[in-house]
């Protein structure tokens, strides 16, 4: 991807609220999706800022946690222009939307919750026990890469 360099995790959450408005957990798991994928088609970072915690409700950039809090529960709109991508990113996020953007956050954490990173991340801890944990980019590589291996393979 050649625009690796000048896209940030918020250019990818901005390119997401350009398709529609939504709360902020579908947002953030979103943005993880798009991550985690790059990871493991690209084996390079989709953006910078990347990082993902193991957090109780699902994976959470703390940055982009900080940026849109203050929404609570509602619905976080897009403002201003949609940030400029690359055909191959566009194209890219595109995929990502059409897999991930039919369900609501609820759903997406439900996913996650059922998916090697986050749970390898979480390690013991109880559900509703706070965690900062990283979630591990080669935990994402490798998971993601044996889910598009087999699907190659059906």
């Amino acid at each position: 991807m050649t625009d690796i360099p000048q896209l940030d995790i918020t250019d990818v959450a901005d390119w997401f609220l350009n398709k529609e408005q939504m709360i902020h957990k579908k947002l953030q798991k979103l943005c993880y999706y798009s991550v985690a994928w790059s990871y493991a088609l690209f084996d390079d970072p989709l953006c910078r800022r990347d990082e993902f915690q193991a957090w109780i409700h699902g994976p959470v950039n703390p940055m982009l946690y900080n940026k849109y809090r203050h929404m609570g529960w509602n619905l976080i709109r897009q403002e201003g222009v949609p940030p400029s991508v690359s055909e191959e990113t566009d194209e890219f996020l595109e995929m990502i939307w059409n897999t991930y953007g039919e369900f609501s956050g609820h759903q997406l954490e439900a996913l996650t919750h059922e998916e090697d990173p986050w749970i390898i991340a979480r390690g013991e801890l109880p559900l509703s026990e706070p965690s900062t944990n990283v979630i591990s980019p080669s935990d994402m590589a490798s998971y993601y890469n044996s889910i598009y291996d087999k699907g190659q393979n059906d």
